[in-house]
């Protein structure tokens, strides 16, 4: 049975758009509509000890209580024992909108970028139960449970971290 050209059509643009929903949780930022509007408060309930399995291994992530505009946050990795890299960096209110900032660091506290170099996440949408930065979202399954998603540069890949306090 031959298929007419408007079915596969139909067909390719079906596969074509499964491949762009993969890596859907993230957002790009755009300079043309900015930053929206958001306070720290608007992102409290990340606040919390959390804990998952990723890259291989155990992922502990801890963030504080807005204070001084702003959110400091410490990730660390470790597998087989062993703390693979940190990250280091804060959600700040800056210009009436939020900008995420951090940095990475070794086991042996070396860091990764230049000293005066951080990466920068602009802020693309809140919603109640989502922070969307550039590349970078989180979500609110819970008071108890979190993921977070994350474009990596090299690949282009989305990844997805769970959570739990």
């Amino acid at each position: 049975m031959k298929k007419s050209i408007f079915q596969k059509s139909i067909y390719f643009l079906l596969f074509i758009c499964s491949f762009s929903a993969y890596g859907q949780n993230t957002l790009n930022y755009n300079d043309e509509k900015g930053s929206p509007k958001a306070t720290l408060q608007d992102v409290k309930w990340i606040v919390g000890n959390w804990t998952g399995e990723a890259l291989g291994g155990i992922c502990q992530e801890t963030w504080s209580e807005p204070i001084g505009n702003s959110m400091m946050f410490n990730f660390k990795l470790v597998v087989d024992g062993k703390v693979v890299f940190y990250e280091l960096g804060h959600i700040i209110e800056k210009d009436k909108t939020l900008l995420l900032q951090l940095k990475h660091f070794d086991g042996e506290l070396k860091g990764w970028e230049k000293v005066e170099v951080s990466e920068n996440f602009r802020l693309v949408k809140v919603t109640p139960m989502h922070v969307y930065f550039d590349k970078f979202t989180f979500e609110k399954i819970s008071d108890n449970e979190i993921n977070l998603y994350v474009v990596f540069e090299d690949s282009g890949k989305e990844m997805k971290f769970n959570f739990k306090k």
